[in-house]
């Protein structure tokens, strides 16, 4: 049963009646008030999160229990035997492998340390992006009267018995709100942040991430070195800022021959700025880019919209007025969140606003894979794509992490998060087979309200 679904049971024993809820346990109908009231105690609303909430728990006491397996009948010893024998090639004993531990890991809360005793566990988590080498996670907090706060954790404490990591937050703080963030490698790899931002709002809806269009904006390239243990005088200040409009998405170029450029997608059009020359080129389109992503051994940059449509932009060239510059066109039912271009380029995951996870061949822009169970209903919620070992992660609206086999699209495992699901308590993940570095501890990181979760492989 899908823990994010509505519920089945009530469903499968008695029929909806229009003004009454069915209570299973007690085998009788209820009449609804309306929900309205603050003092009405039943609503479909808080039946609906009630039994989440229960679904939730019993999860929970499951995971501690692990009475759950990746697939039936796969255990270590099979596997063992089944290679010994020549029934597995090294490849697929390495993926089934990392199933199994998957499968296996524990939820350990870490202790965050910070030079500052009152930077650590002060805000709530938004968004946590890992650098290439697994070794630094750069933070996005929401601050308690709106805007943001940025930080950067240093993972070479996962690898010590305590389980502690390093917090430094620099002495910036934003009235803005944040939609995207991805490092950038300007003077040597992973040096900068880049992240577009858009002024904060009032008051908040659960569309916050929606924003309002034309709202002014910009994007910033934020030095990575201004977080640091040393003399605070001494950090460099922001080295960039580009006003912008509203900009929902960005993606640094790594490929020379767009050498220090970055995308920014906006509303209804991609802008690709140059943060040497500071050249613009811009590209009109019919919707919002909402997700983006540039290839490496082409400078092609990949974008989806809230239209469904996802495009690529060969940025070399230059955008002529009826001028056709779209290549590959595919299109999905829903708004576009999130886009991973795989390592060999030849096919594109996509994930959008009703919850479809698809792969597609870009040669021959048909769907091949659909990775099911994922939900989503308007957020922007990102994808988490590990070749290496064969895994897909994604962290859905009703707060449940989920991680699927790249290879066959089987659901492996529901996480069921520590913190009881809302609107402001979506977790936020890093999946890595080495966090804190070359010689790192494999496994899931996991940012929910103020804490920080490490599942550890067993």
């Amino acid at each position: 049963e899908d823990p994010s679904s509505s519920t089945s049971t009530q469903n499968s024993v008695a029929p909806d009646l229009p003004g009454f809820y069915y209570d299973p346990e007690k085998n009788r109908y209820f009449r609804l008030l309306p929900g309205h009231n603050n003092h009405n105690p039943l609503t479909k609303d808080s039946i609906q999160h009630k039994a989440m909430e229960c679904k939730r728990l019993r999860l929970l006491e499951e995971e501690e229990k692990q009475t759950k397996t990746t697939r039936a009948g796969l255990n270590s010893s099979v596997l063992l035997q089944r290679r010994q024998l020549g029934l597995l090639s090294s490849t697929s004993y390495c993926r089934l492998v990392h199933e199994l531990k998957v499968n296996c890991m524990q939820r350990r809360k870490i202790e965050i340390h910070s030079p500052d005793s009152s930077v650590a566990g002060t805000n709530n988590f938004k968004i946590i992006v890992a650098d290439v080498a697994c070794e630094r996670i750069f933070t996005v907090n929401d601050v308690e009267h709106g805007g943001c706060k940025y930080g950067i954790i240093n993972l070479s404490g996962l690898g010590k018995e305590s389980l502690t990591v390093e917090m430094y937050d620099n002495l910036y703080f934003t009235n803005r709100k944040v939609n995207s963030v991805c490092w950038a490698s300007l003077t040597h790899p992973d040096s900068h942040v880049l992240y577009p931002f858009k002024k904060a709002e009032l008051s908040f809806s659960k569309l916050c991430l929606m924003g309002i269009a034309e709202t002014p904006g910009c994007a910033s390239l934020l030095p990575a070195s201004l977080f640091s243990s040393t003399n605070p005088g001494d950090r460099p200040g922001m080295l960039c800022s580009f006003k912008i409009s509203t900009a929902w998405s960005c993606a640094w170029c790594l490929n020379p021959q767009a050498d220090n450029c970055f995308s920014t997608g906006l509303t209804r059009r991609v802008l690709v700025t140059n943060v040497v020359t500071g050249h613009r080129q811009t590209f009109g389109t019919s919707s919002d880019v909402l997700a983006q992503q540039f290839a490496t051994q082409t400078p092609v940059l990949y974008n989806g919209c809230r239209s469904g449509e996802i495009f690529s932009i060969d940025v070399r060239q230059r955008n002529r007025k009826g001028q056709s510059w779209k290549a590959t066109r595919l299109f999905h039912g829903s708004a576009v969140t999130s886009i991973h271009l795989m390592e060999a380029e030849h096919y594109l995951m996509a994930a959008d606003m009703a919850g479809k996870i698809k792969l597609w061949d870009l040669r021959t822009a048909k769907c091949v894979k659909q990775y099911k169970g994922h939900h989503n209903e308007y957020a922007l919620l990102p994808l988490h794509v590990n070749e290496e070992e064969g895994l897909l992660t994604a962290v859905g609206q009703d707060c449940y992490t989920r991680i699927w086999s790249l290879q066959d699209a089987h659901l492996l495992r529901t996480i069921p998060s520590p913190h009881p699901s809302s609107k402001d308590a979506i977790p936020s993940v890093v999946f890595s087979s080495r966090l804190g570095g070359s010689r790192g501890v494999p496994g899931l990181l996991m940012a929910v309200k103020q804490d920080l979760y490490h599942f550890s492989y067993n």
